[in-house]
């Protein structure tokens, strides 16, 4: 239950910043409810137009109207976020889509949430399994989606030294970024559980972290082990 009203108040949360809510039934007629009464939630409100025609105004599916227990100058109905999903919900926004299955079956679905590596189209199928989290780019201000293991795991290599080296020794990290002083606080390197210096024991390339080699500083024995750590 905290879960889905966790991704229930952040998707609210991108349609208050970044989105317009379109109506679902557009093939379906929908009965008029009861008049509004004072101090009553949703109802229908009468109005008239400039040119006499009767008509109706009325909320559903996720939208709420609350009418004034007194009037005031006149009798006063709010609309606001907030109610009961009873159908499909869908808002436009580009591409591709999140979308959240609720318990009733019906469902609630953000389109154009950019898409990060190894999350599929459908927000509730991530792969195979997993949990997606709708986060923002700040330099662009886009929301977007990727799985929670993303985030939280990381990558992590142990490797032996076949041989006394002469040069400097290439390790391939499979799936390590291209870092740089500023951003290596979250990698590791430990040549026999001594931790090295990035920029003087290694060097750090997309997939590849090298040891630096020195006869006198930093020499690579048969039999060394690295141990390579990276949290994303």
């Amino acid at each position: 239950m905290k879960t889905r009203i966790l991704k229930f108040g952040m998707a609210l949360t991108f349609i208050l910043s970044n989105c317009m809510l379109h109506a679902q039934e557009t093939t379906t007629d929908i009965g008029k409810k009861s008049a509004v009464t004072l101090g009553g939630t949703n109802g229908s409100v009468k109005v008239i137009d400039n040119k006499g025609t009767i008509k109706y105004l009325q909320t559903a599916n996720g939208l709420t109207t609350f009418t004034d227990t007194a009037p005031d100058g006149g009798i006063i109905t709010t609309w606001q976020l907030g109610g009961t999903l009873n159908s499909n919900t869908n808002i436009e926004t580009g591409d591709n889509e999140f979308k959240l299955t609720l318990d009733s079956g019906d469902e609630f679905v953000l389109d154009g949430v950019i898409q990060e590596t190894g999350v599929s189209a459908d927000g509730t199928t991530i792969g195979t399994s997993g949990w997606t989290l709708l986060v923002r780019d700040e330099a662009t201000g886009e929301v977007r989606k990727l799985l929670a293991e993303d985030i939280v795991s990381g990558i992590r290599v142990e490797y032996t030294q076949g041989t006394n080296a002469s040069a400097d020794v290439d390790i391939t990290v499979t799936g390590l970024p291209t870092l740089t002083s500023g951003t290596t606080a979250k990698l590791f390197v430990y040549r026999n559980g001594a931790k090295l210096r990035f920029g003087t024991d290694f060097s750090v390339t997309a997939d590849t972290v090298t040891i630096t080699y020195s006869a006198t500083d930093l020499p690579m024995y048969s039999g060394d082990v690295i141990k390579i750590q990276y949290i994303k």
